[in-house]
């Protein structure tokens, strides 16, 4: 019996160490402080975020229609060969293709043309010839002197003749279409500039030979005015719904950081691409481009400014998030009076409106604030309950208890 109850003892000394432990532990050995940040006065737009690409709005592929080698390329204002950045006039000289096959082509077809003229001219005398041999064949078959038969030959002959005469005019109509089509070829092989503009891609290369077959091979794409250009902005189908023309929007672009840039929205583009199961819609933005800083094809971060306010009053996002924690509030004040909830109600209330909380020396309490428009790190808020330079809690932090005393180590003796 007598090492039964020695067990027994054991065990419940041992249950009473941890107890002990568990109750150190559990217990609240720390006190809180809140983060905050002042209500403070400032501008904030609603905005939507996009991507996009810097696009010339008006650009002219200049293809070939006749297939041959690239002999040589034209000259520009500074006497070099054009080339990418070029400037371009109207009419300007962009290239050529040999042309030897279809200056060959034109001599045939000239050659063809002249044949034809002098087989008109010979089908003629011989139509002038059998004209008066008709009239002669004519008068003597009233007089009887002709048979009947030299009548209907010399009728049928002078027929003939008028036929074959057409027939001469239609093959010089077809000389002529041959040798209109052949000059044409020809003047093919030398490649102008149907506009002013700039450059801003050369596909070929002197001695490449360019093949037009189904379709033009392209040779150069010149942008007509790098003044002005577009933003090709894909926007979500969640959002396209509140961009509208005239839209103002901001852009940056890597190529010059810490710059903004400004446009207006253009159109909304109706032919909308699906991207993982994501609706994309093309939005236009026209931008003024007159200093020339900004380059086609650079990538634009978007946004579109939806509405702005000015001089409002501004709270962090995360203060709209923010309730208090009620269990250490109530264990705080229990042990503490460096902290003191005057208002159990937090978080978002009704619609329209929510709960901010605002440190007043050592205490806190709720306030019901109306809130407006955000730009993702803060809202536009009003409310009576609050002013200017108000502490408002962004979050809390608790922090360890410089009292706290564990029982369980060796205590120092006091000394008296």
């Amino acid at each position: 019996m007598n090492g039964f109850f020695k067990k027994l003892l054991v065990c419940l000394v041992l249950l009473a160490f941890a107890a002990g432990v568990w109750w150190w532990l559990s217990r609240d050995n720390s006190q809180v402080s809140y983060s905050t940040a002042p209500l403070k006065r400032g501008d904030v737009s609603a905005t939507i975020g996009a991507t996009g690409t810097l696009e010339p709005i008006e650009v002219v592929d200049v293809g070939a229609q006749v297939a041959g080698r690239v002999s040589s390329f034209g000259k520009g204002e500074d006497g070099k060969s054009v080339d990418y950045g070029s400037q371009i006039k109207q009419g300007e000289l962009l290239a050529k293709i040999d042309d030897s096959v279809y200056a060959a082509d034109h001599s045939v077809a000239k050659a063809r043309e002249l044949s034809a003229n002098a087989n008109l001219e010979q089908m003629q005398a011989k139509l002038d010839q059998n004209e008066a041999e008709w009239h002669r064949a004519q008068e003597l078959y009233r007089s009887k002197l002709s048979s009947r038969s030299d009548f209907d030959t010399a009728k049928a002959n002078y027929e003939v003749a008028k036929a074959n005469v057409s027939v001469a005019n239609s093959a010089i109509s077809q000389a002529k279409a041959d040798l209109e089509k052949a000059q044409r070829n020809l003047d093919f092989c030398t490649i102008n500039s149907p506009v002013n503009g700039v450059i801003i891609d050369r596909r070929v290369n002197v001695g490449q030979t360019v093949v037009a077959s189904l379709n033009a091979p392209s040779l150069f794409l010149i942008a007509r005015d790098l003044t002005k250009l577009q933003i090709w902005a894909s926007v979500n189908e969640a959002d396209v719904g509140k961009i509208k023309s005239g839209l103002p929007v901001t852009f940056s672009v890597d190529a010059f950081a810490g710059h903004e840039f400004r446009g207006s929205v253009g159109k909304v583009r109706l032919n909308a691409t699906m991207t993982q199961n994501v609706v994309l819609y093309t939005v236009e933005i026209n931008v003024d481009n007159s200093d020339q800083l900004l380059l086609p094809y650079l990538t634009a971060n978007v946004r579109f400014i939806l509405k702005t306010e000015t001089n409002a009053l501004l709270v962090p996002n995360a203060s709209l998030r923010f309730s208090p924690s009620f269990q250490r509030e109530t264990k705080s004040h229990h042990h503490t009076s460096e902290a003191r909830a005057e208002s159990t109600d937090g978080g978002p209330s009704k619609k329209g409106t929510h709960t901010i909380w605002i440190k007043t020396g050592e205490s806190i309490h709720s306030v019901e604030v109306t809130t407006g428009i955000t730009d993702g790190a803060n809202t536009v808020v009003s409310g009576d309950e609050m002013n200017e330079g108000d502490e408002v809690i962004t979050g809390e932090v608790a922090t360890a208890r410089n009292d706290a005393k564990n029982p369980f180590l060796p205590q120092k003796p006091s000394r008296h």
